[in-house]
């Protein structure tokens, strides 16, 4: 038996884009965190929500780009500087930290489910108790976020987030190469337009629900979040606790429920 030669076909190729941007209040440092460029301020206005430097998005006055410049003198766009609104201070110990992330995402910030469920913690139970999606409508979500994830379809390296109501209707949606930096985009536009995410909404991201982003929702107050691939064992605990519906393996016909059932008129 012959066995058939390897066909060799050199063409140009899209990847994904990946570029560090820091964050900076009034100046100072506060995070650098591996991302796909675009939507910067609503990635740095939401990443200052998820970590609770700040309460809501009143409390930002201003957002720019820094032209700082590389090696060879071009402009990077790789800062945002914050100004916050007058009064406004960021919370305690966040002005001190100094964190790294990257696209790979880790836990982010809030390492344990002790510290993320403080006095603060959106009740999803009370804000998004009355919440209820029909189930044929969620089935319904991965096609619509997939028809929208340009990004995905020219390079196949970029995660994406979705934000849709409860009847199915898509809002927004955004990509970058970190998962965790999809969902803060999604955030920090969501702030920007004065939405309620407590009011009926449902979260959508294309790879694993992993605590991070399980966080993020809870903190945003979405009542109810959906992954096409697995959770993890922290995402399930934390969406027990707080009460999140949380789907995983959202892969038409069929998903997995972890929590939140009745939300979903199966319980």
């Amino acid at each position: 038996m012959s066995e058939t030669a390897p066909s060799v076909r050199p063409r140009p190729d899209t990847v994904a884009v990946e570029e560090p941007l820091e964050v900076r209040v009034g100046g100072v440092a506060l995070t650098t965190t591996m991302r796909t460029p675009g939507d910067d301020f609503d990635l740095a206005l939401g990443w200052l929500l998820s970590e609770r430097a700040i309460d809501r998005a009143e409390d930002v006055a201003a957002m720019m780009h820094c032209t700082d410049v590389d090696a060879s003198g071009s402009p990077t766009f790789n800062v945002v500087d914050v100004t916050l609104a007058p009064g406004v201070e960021l919370s305690d110990g966040v002005s001190a930290r100094h964190d790294y992330t990257s696209s790979a995402c880790g836990i982010c910030g809030s390492e344990s489910i002790e510290a993320v469920m403080h006095a603060d913690t959106p009740d999803l139970r009370a804000s998004g108790g009355d919440v209820r999606v029909d189930p044929e409508v969620l089935c319904g979500l991965v096609d619509t976020m997939r028809a929208h994830q340009h990004g995905f379809d020219r390079t196949g390296g970029v995660h994406a987030a979705a934000l849709f109501t409860t009847d199915g209707e898509l809002l927004c949606v955004r990509e970058d190469v970190g998962r965790h930096n999809a969902v803060d985009k999604l955030v920090g536009w969501a702030a920007r337009e004065g939405r309620d995410l407590r009011a009926g909404h449902v979260l959508v991201v294309s790879g694993r629900a992993g605590f991070e982003l399980v966080q993020k929702c809870v903190l945003a107050g979405i009542p109810v979040m959906a992954a096409v691939s697995a959770p993890t064992s922290l995402a399930v605990e934390l969406a027990r606790r707080a009460g999140l519906t949380l789907v995983g393996f959202l892969r038409p016909p069929r998903f997995t429920v972890y929590e939140g059932a009745e939300r979903l008129g199966l319980a």
